[in-house]
């Protein structure tokens, strides 16, 4: 069975693939210090109560948080006799390697996408990640990473609302019934809303507009599904995109060894 694990800045991932299907989908806040051991008692604890057997003989982890990395090597080699492949790191190879300005480092999470976005459609795509940030990344014909566009996380700006101006409530992210709305709440929900449907349609005609060609979009992270029911921007939701581009890392990397 193989441990794919995606670190992000709110929350990490933990999901159990055994060749065919996942089998299990665990997730806890991201905490770096957070130590081994306390991650596979959590571990542990989840999968016995799925009736899932612990079984891991490999591990992937996709790690925006460099912090946690550290603990959770320790993790995989301590409790399941393995070393994890990092996404990011030397020794783990991409199918297509990203083409960006020397020197600069790309997010785990975005290179992951976009492998696992170009398997599913082919290259010329655009993956929108609603997490902490609001991502863009953009795929060539050939299926590299090439670059895109990083927007503050809808969560991220619904706290900086509540927290800079004092007279405004916390609210829930929802889709509102109407765009005027007549009291506080329901005017921050339909500007949170209909501004993010806005802002990634904007930003999807400019990055369309700047290759000069129809590109695919696709969305993923948790609130994607919600910001799907606004526009049809979007050609396919999808929750396990980052997952499954580490399962097919993982083989990549495990066939070039092979060979």
């Amino acid at each position: 069975m193989l441990l794919c694990i995606d670190c992000g800045n709110t929350n990490t991932v933990f999901s159990v693939w055994d060749g065919t299907r996942f089998r299990c989908t665990l997730r806890t806040s991201t905490e770096h210090q957070r130590t081994a051991d306390q991650y596979f008692v959590w571990f542990k604890t989840l999968m016995d109560h799925h009736k899932v057997p612990i079984e891991i003989d490999a591990a992937i982890i996709s790690s925006t948080v460099p912090r946690v990395v550290f603990n959770l090597r320790v993790l995989c080699d301590r409790y399941f006799n393995c070393r994890p492949l990092v996404v990011g790191k030397p020794d783990c190879a991409l199918p297509v390697a990203p083409r960006v300005d020397q020197g600069t480092t790309v997010g785990p999470d975005r290179l992951v996408n976009t492998v696992a976005g170009v398997d599913r459609h082919g290259g010329d795509l655009i993956i929108v990640d609603f997490g902490t940030a609001t991502t863009f990344d953009v795929a060539d014909t050939d299926g590299a990473y090439i670059g895109g566009v990083i927007a503050p996380g809808v969560n991220l700006s619904l706290e900086a609302l509540h927290m800079a101006a004092a007279a405004l409530p916390h609210v829930d992210v929802t889709k509102p019934q109407k765009v005027i709305g007549t009291n506080t709440v329901a005017c921050m929900q339909a500007g949170i809303y209909w501004g993010y449907v806005g802002l990634v349609e904007g930003i999807v005609r400019q990055i369309r507009a700047a290759r000069g060609r129809p590109m695919k979009v696709i969305a993923t992270g948790g609130l994607a599904p919600l910001f799907g029911q606004g526009t049809e921007i979007f050609d396919s939701v999808e929750d396990d995109l980052t997952m499954h581009g580490l399962v097919l890392i993982h083989r990549y990397n495990r066939e070039l060894e092979r060979q």
